[in-house]
């Protein structure tokens, strides 16, 4: 047993680590899940320019991504509407109506030029790594330039933990970290191409909730046109829900009409009587034209799980933009470094006619010496040592080339590279400068009114169901089956309720109970009381109780108030076993009890007035009315 609860940990943890780093979460380096991160290197490698069936790209990822063609391709046609990363040619969908991307060969894309900018994928910045089989290489992680993370949002269910990263707008994201970079305060706040309305008073910089809204046109009274989806919402989400609605009765509309297409447009017409101001309160409340969504941004640091705000993302961002800059500026000065060496021992080679001395030499190591020998006197000129690399490539220079020499032209590419080096040298020593130009140079290919923000900033609260919903929906009683509930059809009516109400109710027993509105519910055949549960009615009901002993018949009376319970739990209002004769809740009123008749007895009645016995506490005994044996009560007025 040892072996296999070992074993089943051991197994467990690798599963739920699987899920949670490599399915799941995203990396914070690129934004990017697995999946998506194969994707866009799959793309970067058959990129020629032209457009690619959808059903290639995801056939040729499928060598890095051992799993289904179908995950592959939603995680395509996803990344593929983020505008940024993929270019697309057909129909991927409609975020609006909620329409499905076509299948993937009937569609096409390629890597987007954009996606080329920010996703940095040379070898010798990004690290490598084989891919499942060892037969390819992958990118361990895209070194991206810019917040990925944030611009493109993300949602994940791991092994005990999930994500939930609403998308940021593209410019306000590069405009803060600029900010960052120069030291200036910022905020972040989400934004979806759908539009809508959010109030981002408990977001918490990413780790709170939102609260986002339709936005209506009401310039009509008699009609409301739904003219932005709240996020995370689409035209065939928000149409089911209104009908939902309207068949359970919680709004009057007359009809819904949707005319929804590159942006929302529903339209709901009203009945007659009902006006717009009337309706909007319950769209609000009963349907998704409002959403409370909860942010957790957990995202995959250093190998684990973090969960960090977008303030400290930016900022990790900025100083990571920096370190890119900065390795791509020292891989290219040694790229030209190497460069400008090759181009010095060209001419050095050529000018001083060192090739001539190789002429007579009839092996290998002696050519080799000669041109060692040769570049003796000149090697305060070269840009390093000489190497036997170096050699190999004078010697591979063709006699033709030789020949045909420009020594001008080779100055004029060493000027040009010794002045990029010191632009180079320049810029090492402004790193932050440079990445401000760089970010501002990103803005400006955003400048689009579609990179605009979309959903708007707002201030307001949800919507209370309960305080929107109407008590007019009718809770019968049937005294004959002792069912209670809103779907019993015969019997008396008692409430009018809402779905939202909590009900308290006193069987003949004298056992209580606070539940929801129930649909039928048995309660007993006989009823002394129901009511609605709230504290601050409940607790105004005086209840007077009259029970009686069976063992000694005596009758004792109680008057109590209900204030604390706990929901579909049964209590006894009275000690349990006694016999409940009657329960009141008026405050006065007067009542008789018969005794037992017995020989010799001319007392046969006794009449009494309940407000003249205190209020006591629900825990309390009855106070016994008379030491004699009681038969029944009849009850009388004031």
């Amino acid at each position: 047993m040892a072996f296999v609860k070992n074993l089943f940990d051991k197994n467990f943890i690798e599963y739920a680590s699987y899920v949670i780093r490599d399915r799941a979460i995203p990396d914070l380096e690129d934004g990017l899940k697995p999946v998506q991160r194969r994707i866009m290197h799959t793309l970067f490698e058959v990129d020629d320019g032209y457009f690619q069936k959808v059903s290639f790209v995801v056939g040729r990822t499928m060598k890095y991504h051992p799993h289904g063609d179908a995950s592959i391709y939603g995680a395509l046609v996803n990344l593929a509407n983020k505008e940024i990363f993929i270019e697309k040619q057909g129909n991927f969908g409609n975020k609006f109506t909620g329409d499905p991307a076509s299948a993937g060969r009937y569609i096409e894309c390629r890597v987007h030029s954009l996606a080329k900018e920010f996703l940095v994928t040379n070898p010798h910045i990004t690290h490598y790594v084989p891919n499942y089989d060892g037969r390819a290489e992958e990118p361990e992680v895209y070194r991206a330039k810019i917040p990925l993370v944030l611009i493109m949002g993300a949602e994940g269910i791991a092994v005990g933990m999930s994500t939930k990263i609403l998308p940021y707008n593209i410019r306000e994201v590069l405009e803060a970290e600029i900010k960052c970079l120069k030291g200036e305060k910022f905020e972040l706040y989400p934004d979806v191409a759908t539009g809508g309305l959010i109030d981002v008073s408990n977001y918490n910089d990413g780790n709170g909730k939102i609260i986002t809204r339709a936005k209506f046109d009401t310039s009509d009274e008699k009609k409301i046109v739904i003219t932005e989806l709240p996020v995370d919402s689409n035209a065939k989400s928000l149409l089911e829900s209104i009908d939902n609605a309207y068949k359970a009765g919680k709004i009057k509309i007359s009809s819904v009409d949707n005319f929804t297409t590159d942006k929302c447009c529903i339209e709901i017409k009203l009945p007659r009587g009902v006006y717009s101001k009337d309706v909007i309160d319950a769209l609000y409340a009963h349907t998704d034209c409002e959403k409370s969504i909860s942010c957790q941004m957990l995202v995959i640091k250093d190998n684990m799980p973090v969960a960090m705000t977008a303030t400290e993302i930016i900022k990790y961002y900025a100083e990571k933009l920096v370190k890119i800059i900065k390795d791509e500026l020292e891989f290219e000065k040694g790229q030209l470094t190497d460069k400008l060496h090759l181009r010095t021992i060209e001419r050095i080679f050529v000018e001083e006619r060192i090739y001539k001395s190789i002429e007579n030499k009839k092996t290998q190591e002696t050519v080799v010496k000669a041109v060692y020998d040769g570049f003796k006197p000149f090697k305060d000129e070269l840009i390093r040592p000489l190497n036997d690399d170096d050699v190999s490539h004078l010697l591979a220079i063709p006699i033709r080339r030789i020949s045909l020499y420009d020594i001008n032209k080779n100055r004029e590419e060493v000027k040009a590279i010794q002045a990029r080096l010191k632009e180079i040298a320049r810029r090492l020593k402004n790193l932050k400068a440079c990445a401000v130009e760089y970010l501002e140079g990103m803005l400006g290919k955003f400048t689009d009114k579609s990179f605009s923000r979309h959903t708007k900033i707002s201030s307001f609260s949800a919507v209370d169901v309960k305080a929107v919903s109407k008590r007019d929906t009718p809770l019968r009683y049937d005294s004959k089956t002792g069912y209670l509930g809103t779907s019993v059809s015969t019997g008396t009516e008692v409430l009018r309720v809402t779905p939202y109400d909590r009900i308290f109710f006193m069987r003949k027993t004298g056992m209580y109970m606070v539940c929801d509105v129930p649909e039928r519910l048995f309660v007993d055949k006989g009823m002394w009381y129901c009511g609605y549960s709230e504290k601050e009615s409940l607790s105004k009901v005086l209840f007077t109780v009259i029970y009686r002993d069976p063992k000694t018949q005596f009758a004792f009376i109680k008057r109590c108030r209900v204030e604390g319970y706990i929901m579909n739990r049964d209590y006894f209002i009275v000690p349990e076993g006694m016999e409940v004769l009657h329960v009141d809740t008026r405050n006065k009123f007067s009542f008789t009890l018969n005794f037992v008749p017995k020989p010799r007895l001319k007392i046969t009645e006794q009449t009494f007035k309940a407000q003249d016995y205190e209020e006591k506490g629900l825990k309390t005994l009855g106070v016994r009315l008379v030491p004699r044996e009681v038969e029944s009560i009849s009850l009388g007025g004031k």
